[in-house]
């Protein structure tokens, strides 16, 4: 870590009981790290911008990391005006308040803000074109805290854990219930641990203040698999008698559209921050042992 005055030595966090929020919490607790706050709903409505002024006044942070979001995708087609209060009102309102203090804000957001219809991996450079609501208020989220100068974004996709509900877990649940799941097989990118995420974030923080970009980079595991092949590993590394089958988007129809491809490449933040990466399927490894510690 640099010296103290380089340092983000206070950090307020939201989102804290989602999976990336817990993650960045355990490690924190592992290693006694009591730099953080941790916030969610209860602790600190960040919609309400008087509240966050307050929240933000009593604590003066050095840094905060937004984990919060709605992430409801089908959901966020008919609730359209919540998405975009959460996933682009709030980011606006914490990068602000965060720029009063002094503060740095280090924003997440997603693989959804791309169309899907390239063939070559994302960079942080591709052209976005959400296709659903969901992809429309992160983009816009974006936008709002990088438009104050001092937000880093980060894109990823796939997020998984053993904490809330996740493709994961659904697929451990479904598949001692059943004796086959259908599981679409033409949208392709990677599952990420948020462990993982939860790991490169701390870093890009231990590097200290000189070392912040505001700018956007993409995080996620290193590999591509299609969902299907995703819940096929799930199933086989846990001897779930459950057949998998192969399906068509068309066959199983959702509220919003997915993107077909949305794998990112992660070169730039490799580069930045000298960040490892682990493959998803040892990622994914690593997980269910813990699941069945």
């Amino acid at each position: 870590m640099e010296n103290s005055s380089d340092s983000f030595n206070k950090i307020i966090l939201t989102g804290a009981n989602g999976q990336l929020g817990t993650d960045i919490r355990l490690i924190c607790e592992a290693k006694n790290d009591e730099r953080f706050i941790f916030t969610d709903i209860a602790e600190l409505d960040i919609t309400n911008h008087e509240s966050v002024r307050k929240f933000f006044s009593l604590h003066n942070p050095d840094l905060v990391v937004n984990c919060a979001a709605y992430t409801a995708v089908d959901k966020a087609e008919e609730e359209v005006e919540k998405a975009f209060l959460l996933n682009s009102e709030a980011p606006k309102i914490l990068a602000t308040e965060a720029k009063k203090t002094g503060a740095k804000l280090i924003h997440v957001s997603t693989d959804y803000v791309f169309n899907g219809k390239n063939y070559i991996p994302y960079n942080e450079e591709t052209q976005t074109s959400p296709n659903s609501a969901y992809g429309k208020s992160k983009l816009e989220g974006e936008k709002n805290a990088l438009e104050t100068g001092i937000s880093m974004v980060i894109r990823t996709s796939w997020l998984y854990s053993p904490h809330g509900n996740n493709f994961m877990k659904t697929i451990i649940k479904k598949g001692k219930e059943l004796p086959q799941l259908n599981v679409v097989f033409d949208q392709i990118g990677t599952p990420t641990l948020a462990k993982d995420l939860a790991t490169a974030i701390i870093e890009i923080i231990n590097q200290g203040k000189g070392s912040f970009q505001n700018e956007v980079f993409h995080f996620s595991n290193e590999g591509v698999c299609s969902w299907y092949d995703f819940a096929k590993e799930i199933v086989q590394q846990l001897a779930i008698n459950c057949k998998i089958n192969a399906i068509l988007s068309n066959e199983y129809p959702t509220a919003a559209v997915r993107p077909p491809y949305s794998v990112l490449d992660k070169t730039k933040v490799k580069k930045a921050y000298g960040i490892e990466i682990p493959h998803w399927r040892e990622s994914l490894c690593s997980c269910i042992k813990e699941i069945n510690l």
